[in-house]
């Protein structure tokens, strides 16, 4: 089991430690609802440490990344940010990604820490003309500052004027006395904030630091639990559960990702897809009937046949209703389609909403 720079920070702030993607994990501090509230009312530090970093350098870097992913990187500028995917042969998704433009020859490519190995070996082997490639996971830090409060709770860390940063967009500079940090407005729970890049030498010295700036705001630290309720409730897919090998992007409504102005991966086959039209789709659906949707239960109509099934599903602490997402064929597909989730055999109603959950 990894543990990241931070782990005994976690233990001895007495968090529930659990393993995930190989980590050993801080999946709740007080309890997941007060962590959630806290993210989308104040300001919370999530330790995403587990997650993986890729820098590609030299004159082919746009290139490899161009015929790797499915969006237009060609569209990023020096600072900017960009979600992404890598499709593989068979019209689904190796990983979703972001991708950094640090420079005309210099990338980050951010990727989910189960996949690491995988898609560092996947975009390798597309590496045709020599990009520089390093793998920087195993030595970089990441935090995600989440909340409405989390540019106050940052400001005195750093000469970069955080409240004017645009959403997706980053810079380099000194943050908390540490130079070359990366500080990004990006984030995954749709609570705005920032994630700061480091290195591992320097997590005591930063985490210390934020903790210190944040204490007006009343910063806490968060787990894993909320932040898998948080992403929930804005409908953003987590790999593994909602997208996977064998899911498209189109299926999965990350057409807007998904970019044919180039050729990329399995791209011809994706765009034949896109317009023929997909037999199942990715929707969020709220529980109308007392239940609570989780991973793999089936979804059916009202007559009981199968038409789906559930990808992610929680109580949402913001709602206070249950919601889930899950694939459905295309005809059960429609905004307010009255759905059942199988719930330990019991059929149990449900309706299908527009993304996000939570406005």
């Amino acid at each position: 089991m990894n543990n990241t720079a931070l782990t005994e920070k976690h233990i001895a702030l007495g968090a529930k430690m659990v393993p995930f993607a190989g980590y050993n994990m801080p999946v709740t501090y007080e309890g997941i609802n007060a962590e959630h509230a806290t993210v989308r009312n104040g300001v919370g530090v999530f330790d995403v440490s587990h997650m993986g970093e890729f820098i590609l350098k030299g004159e082919n870097a746009l290139d490899l990344i161009q015929r790797v992913t499915s969006n237009d990187a060609s569209k990023l500028y020096n600072g900017k940010v960009q979600y992404s995917c890598l499709p593989n042969n068979d019209g689904g998704i190796v990983d979703d990604l972001l991708v950094y433009r640090i420079d005309e020859q210099t990338y980050m490519l951010v990727v989910n820490a189960s996949n690491i190995e995988k898609d560092w070996n996947w975009i390798q082997q597309f590496n045709t003309k020599d990009v520089e490639m390093h793998n920087i996971s195993d030595k970089t830090s990441l935090l995600a500052i989440q909340g409405p409060k989390a540019a106050d709770a940052l400001q005195t860390l750093t000469d970069v004027d955080l409240a004017s940063m645009e959403y997706y967009t980053f810079v380099k500079g000194i943050f908390a006395g540490v130079d070359n940090v990366v500080i990004s407005a990006t984030g995954y729970t749709g609570a705005g904030g920032f994630e700061i890049y480091f290195e591992n030498e320097h997590a005591d010295q930063i985490w210390n630091a934020i903790f210190e700036a944040g204490k007006a705001q009343n910063i806490k630290p968060i787990g894993l639990g909320a932040r898998d309720t948080l992403r929930l409730e804005m409908g953003f897919c987590l790999y593994g559960n909602d997208i996977d090998d064998t899911t498209s992007p189109i299926e999965a409504g990350l057409g807007w990702i998904t970019k044919f102005s180039k050729p990329f991966t399995n791209s011809e086959a994706l765009q034949a897809q896109k317009e023929a039209g997909i037999q199942k789709k990715l929707v969020g659906f709220e529980m109308i009937d007392r239940g609570i949707p989780r991973h793999d239960y089936e979804i059916a109509d009202a007559e009981g046949n199968i038409i789906g099934k559930v990808t992610s599903g929680t109580q949402a602490p913001s709602l206070q209703k249950a919601i889930g997402m899950g694939y459905v064929t295309k005809d059960f597909s429609k905004e307010g389609t009255e759905i059942f989730i199988n719930i330990r055999n019991t059929p149990i109603k449900a309706k299908v909403v527009k993304f996000p959950f939570y406005k």
